[in-house]
């Protein structure tokens, strides 16, 4: 009979130490994180160094016959993960060499296979050893059979070895409860501040994006009605989609202490989540879980996996949703889709969605709620007439909130709505402050908080809730900070804001116009229109940056704004809406007062959201001495800034 091969428990090559029992990859003695079907993967190629593993094999023995992946990309991402880890190349590979529609094979030079660890009686060793235990949780046990049998030989050695195994079926039993060893609940504890970086879609289907990001988006919302847990909002992490960088860099640029990152599966009406938590400065895996659920059981899912964060980040626990309806799948989807074209500002196509959803299912709060922001920023946006699309963004608010009175949003949404149609500030702050105690880290709340406050002449409160959204998702408006500081007249204080800002996003078109204005109001006319030309350049129109530049060229700043009004009645003639604030601002910079009022009396009419900023638009400080201006104020209802 012949002797039975040991199992191989742990393998060395180049700088790199790998552990098959405690799942652990270290280079030069320091621990790399893995996840665990990427360290199956290598762990299988490692076992047979210099073979073809074809991908029948690998699809058999780490993909379950009824797991619903495509199997490809799934492939794909988990080779992608350990080239990552190991510093390797798929052009030119040292460890693991593609062989086209057959498979891998490991490369690399094996230094030393199933040799012996360092020694036990080594605290080292024993730390180790005790890790793994301890990780491994409830399989402790078997993980201590596994060092017995290959130690039988040695009398003393199994001695000990049952021992630890002794120790890790204690550590087992006292961590039954919290899986994970003491330092990583040490570091879980220490983390006060998240983010969710962008779920990677395994789908293999580039048409599922719109569900990853919705699913993060969601998640993130969930995640952030954790009070005393600072979480990063949705624009500013999506910035990371795709971005494959240490994760203590994106911690670092974020400003948190912990990171989540995962994947989702959609496919046949059943998904996947599978997530980790990091403790980033210090690198500490903390705590990861996979969950697989029928797409009507998503939102309950959402409050469960960010429950189980704030759990393990020792967080008070999420305040309780006291809606009880549920949402069909049907209308989730489109309303997820909505969302996705929400925020890459595909405003129609997210109308449309959001209208599906409505259709799919009328008691659906947040697909009302999506609606009634349509409309209400594309009248402050000056896309829509606000005669027909503030009122129904009121209704829309409204019922939203009517559905589901604990759902931030919808108060946000009704904020909204008493601050651009119904002028109605005190109601506005109301339910502004609510949106905000339902949920500390809702952005969105706190950015209309701010210039509900610039309305009520609170300036210093306005930096203060503008500076919090900003915090919280500094790239969901950049310049709104720097537009606050332009309308208290902090010229000098905007321009250093915005210049901060165009350092990490240099052709974002709103922060040149905004930093155009600075210089108009400190009398830099030249600076102002070459970052008016920037502006419209990175807005697509390297011919209108070019008639503007002649148009100073010819006229100075008088030029410029004649400029202006020849493009307003162009618009206007191409049957586009154009504000009549607008044509407000540029006669006020040409000293036509007349013309100017004649256009803020038809912006009045119209009833113009931008109305509410009439005291503090740096564009009509020329204006403000008129008689006319005064009573314009008056007819408004704005509280009069002294």
């Amino acid at each position: 009979m012949e002797p039975t091969s040991p199992k191989i428990l742990r393998i060395a090559f180049d700088r790199f130490d790998v552990d098959l029992r405690s799942g652990e990859v270290r280079k030069n003695g320091r621990r790399l994180r893995l996840q665990e079907q990427p360290f199956q993967l290598l762990a299988l190629l490692l076992e047979r160094p210099g073979e073809v593993v074809t991908r029948e094999e690998i699809c058999r023995q780490l993909w379950q016959a009824d797991t619903f992946v495509d199997f490809d990309h799934s492939l794909g991402t988990a080779i992608n993960k350990i080239r990552e880890a190991l510093g390797d190349s798929a052009d030119h590979p040292r460890f693991v060499e593609t062989l086209p529609r057959r498979g891998y094979r490991f490369i690399g030079k094996i230094e030393r296979s199933n040799g012996a660890p360092p020694s036990e009686s080594s605290p080292a060793a024993l730390d180790a050893i005790e890790d793994a235990g301890i990780a491994a949780g409830d399989k402790g046990i078997e993980a201590g059979n596994a060092v017995r049998e290959g130690r039988q030989s040695r009398h003393l050695r199994f001695v000990l070895v049952l021992a630890v195994s002794f120790a890790m079926l204690l550590a087992a039993l006292v961590f039954f409860r919290r899986p994970g060893d003491s330092r990583a609940e040490a570091q879980a504890a220490n983390i006060q501040s998240i983010a969710v970086l962008p779920l990677e879609n395994l789908s293999g289907n580039p048409a599922q994006e719109y569900f990853a990001d919705g699913m993060t988006d969601e998640l993130i919302t969930e995640l952030a009605r954790t009070k005393g847990l600072r979480v990063i909002s949705r624009t500013t992490v999506m910035q990371y989609k795709g971005v494959h960088r240490p994760l203590k860099d994106i911690a670092r640029e974020l400003g948190v202490d912990g990171i989540l990152e995962g994947s989702v599966v959609d496919s046949r009406g059943r998904v996947r989540v599978t997530v980790q938590l990091v403790h980033a400065a210090s690198d500490t895996h903390v705590w990861a879980q996979s969950y697989t659920r029928d797409l009507s059981d998503l939102l309950l899912l959402q409050q469960e996996l960010a429950e189980n964060v704030a759990r393990e980040v020792h967080s008070a626990s999420l305040p309780p949703k006291t809606s009880g309806r549920g949402v069909s799948p049907e209308a989730h989807d489109a309303y997820l889709r909505g969302r996705y074209n929400w925020f890459a500002l595909n405003y129609e196509t997210a109308r449309q969605s959001f209208e599906k959803a409505i259709q799919l299912q009328p008691d659906y709060a947040l697909a009302y709620s999506g609606l009634a922001d349509y409309y209400a920023a594309g009248s402050v946006g000056g896309l829509l007439d606000p005669k027909v699309a503030l009122p129904k963004g009121e209704v829309l608010a409204q019922k939203a909130l009517q559905l589901d009175d604990s759902a931030e949003e919808a108060h946000n949404s009704v904020a909204a709505a008493y601050l651009f149609y119904r002028w109605n500030w005190r109601a506005a702050e109301q339910e502004s402050r609510r949106a905000i105690e339902l949920n500390p880290n809702f952005a969105e709340a706190h950015h209309l908080y701010a210039f509900e406050l610039l309305v009520l002449n609170r300036g210093d409160d306005a930096v203060e809730a503008q500076r919090i959204a900003q915090a919280l998702d500094p790239f969901a408006r950049p310049w709104a900070l720097g537009t606050v500081l332009d309308n208290l007249g902090k010229y000098k204080e905007a321009e250093i804001e915005i210049r901060q800002r165009l350092e990490a996003l240099p052709t974002h078109r709103i922060l040149h116009y905004e930093l155009a204005q600075c210089f108009l109001m400190q009398g830099r006319e030249k600076e102002s229109m070459e970052e008016l030309a920037e502006g419209i350049r990175f807005d697509g129109s390297e011919k209108l940056a070019a008639d503007l530049r002649a148009a100073f060229t010819r006229a100075g700043n008088r030029g410029v704004q004649e400029w202006r009004l020849a493009n307003l009645k162009q618009q206007i003639a191409e049957k586009d809406y154009v504000s009549p604030l607008e044509f407000a601002f540029a006669y006020s910079r040409l000293g036509q007062n007349d013309e100017a009022f004649r256009w803020l009396d038809k912006a009045y009419d119209d009833h113009v959201p931008g109305l509410v900023w009439l005291q503090q638009n740096s564009e009509l400080n020329r204006l403000h001495g008129d008689p006319r201006y005064r009573a314009l104020v008056k007819r408004i209802g704005l509280p009069e800034a002294y």
